[in-house]
């Protein structure tokens, strides 16, 4: 109704005249060919109906492609479509996924995987148990630096009750050595290697590897494995070598050489490896063998013999090497000697392992020793770890070697049998200890010391071996021990 029609319509009103009913507008149907036929959706919708004004076109049916739905965590069958409508209805290219999202998404991923991991490792779900320590809860992680692998084949050592004697003027509350180990003096930490027979029953290589941490130093003691010690053996030889064997029944063969050893020298040990000469083999054979310059063939056997001149010793040569001292003219201190060749030997391989092939080289040959028990060890994988990476930043120039001082004896035993031993001479050999042995404790007195001289020192026949000292870098250009000229071979000897 317009404007005029209104105006008309109050007009007439006024006037009086009774109002006149307009006539309905007519609709327009719409073309039956144009429109859709309503679809039934089900009871719970309502039909759908066409409410298109008139002259509006009909919608447009969706393509098949587009009548499901695709999350973007869902992957749909559009992948292969080169071209996609476009919201206004053109068509264009489909926007592909860049590499640089994907390699997010995959870090992303990959971080909380390692996140929940690590998380997992470091939750205290363990029960670490140690004897003669409280039990305590542990992380995974922990537990295994904790892991003493090839402990339970010596056992754990006691605490020591011997006196300390620690110079407080030099480890004051202050002092720290920097690396974190069990030591029962800080600033140094002090190992007792063994290296037995064939039977395993005699110790015949024992060295005291003092690693002097504070001062990045490593001294090592050589106790020739004749020594007399008369109360640690029932043995008539009084060897320390029949020590681990024979010794006090009362204690476990491995604490039968440490108390010994703790009580003469007034060194305290932290730990332990032992290993036998066949083991031995196995260990140079894994880490490619030891380079060596030999000044003359060895003759181990007739059929074992090592060639003068730079050689690779296999593990086999290795332990002959090692073992050989019936030509040299000292015999077994001969022998002791030129094991300091072979150490400084070793000590130079296990720097190129770090140096050429890095130090998760020299960890994985670690867990094969530890996985095949060729090492027995009251140390953790942790400390072993710990004394690798200190061992890697010493130069030959820091690594020393000594024997313990004395000389050749002979003496009668209870058995009526005359024994060659090795007699120490006790007042040099507590000058080396208070030198280099003992550098965070107070000067070892010959009263604490528990060293039996079969020769006092009146009746010394020489002082040869009484400043043995030489350090690494000096052992690389020693030569071989003297050879008695007169001796033939052992199995040539009743020729």
């Amino acid at each position: 109704m317009n404007r005029e029609e209104l105006n008309e319509e109050y007009i007439t009103r006024k006037n009086g005249a009774s109002k006149q009913v307009k006539p309905l507008r007519k609709l327009k149907r719409i073309d039956k060919k144009t429109s859709y036929e309503p679809e039934y959706q089900g009871q719970h919708e309502a039909p759908s109906i066409d409410i298109r004004i008139e002259g509006e076109k009909p919608p447009r049916k969706p393509r098949p492609e587009e009548q499901l739905y695709h999350g973007l965590h869902e992957k749909g069958n559009d992948e292969d479509m080169d071209e996609a409508e476009d919201f206004d209805g053109s068509f264009g290219k489909r926007k592909k996924k860049s590499k640089k999202d994907a390699v997010i998404k995959c870090a992303a991923i990959l971080i909380s995987i390692v996140s929940i991991i690590t998380l997992f490792l470091n939750m205290p779900i363990l029960w670490y148990k140690k004897s003669g320590q409280p039990d305590e809860r542990v992380s995974i992680i922990t537990y295994f630096k904790k892991w003493q692998p090839t402990v339970e084949i010596e056992g754990e050592l006691e605490k020591p009750s011997m006196d300390f004697n620690v110079d407080t003027d030099i480890v004051n509350t202050d002092f720290t050595d920097g690396l974190d180990l069990p030591q029962l003096v800080e600033g140094q930490y002090t190992v007792l290697f063994l290296g037995f027979d064939e039977d395993q029953e005699l110790t015949d290589v024992i060295w005291i590897c003092q690693f002097d941490i504070a001062a990045a130093k490593l001294n090592i003691l050589q106790i020739p494995r004749d020594t007399a010690v008369p109360n640690y053996t029932s043995n008539p030889t009084t060897k320390i070598n029949s020590v681990y064997y024979e010794g006090d029944q009362s204690i476990s063969k491995i604490q039968r050489v440490v108390n010994c050893v703790q009580d003469n020298f007034q060194v305290p040990i932290d730990a332990y490896i032992t290993t036998a000469c066949f083991d031995i083999v196995d260990i140079v054979d894994l880490v490619g063998g030891i380079p060596i310059h030999l000044d003359n063939e060895i003759i181990y056997e007739a059929d074992k013999r090592i060639p003068k001149g730079d050689v690779v010793l296999d593990g086999k040569q290795a332990e002959w090497f090692v073992r050989f001292r019936h030509e040299w003219l000292q015999g077994d201190i001969g022998r002791v000697q030129n094991q300091r060749r072979f150490m400084a030997a070793a000590m130079q391989k296990i720097l190129s392992i770090v140096k050429d092939e890095g130090k998760l080289k020299l960890y994985s040959y670690l867990n094969t020793i530890y996985k095949n028990k060729w090492i027995a060890t009251n140390m953790s994988v942790d400390d072993l770890s710990k004394l690798a990476d200190f061992g890697a930043t010493l130069t030959t120039d820091n690594v020393s070697v000594d024997m313990v001082p004395g000389e050749d004896a002979m003496y009668y035993a209870y058995d009526g049998v005359e024994y060659s031993i090795y007699s120490i001479h006790k007042k040099a050999t507590i000058d080396k200890l208070n030198e280099k042995f003992r550098p965070y404790q107070k000067p070892l007195l010959p009263s604490e010391s528990n060293i039996i001289e079969y020769v006092d020192e009146y009746n010394y026949q020489y002082d040869l071996y009484d400043d043995t000292g030489m350090t690494f870098e000096e052992l690389e250009t020693a030569t071989e021990p003297l050879r008695d000229p007169d001796k033939k071979p052992w199995w040539k000897e009743d020729e």
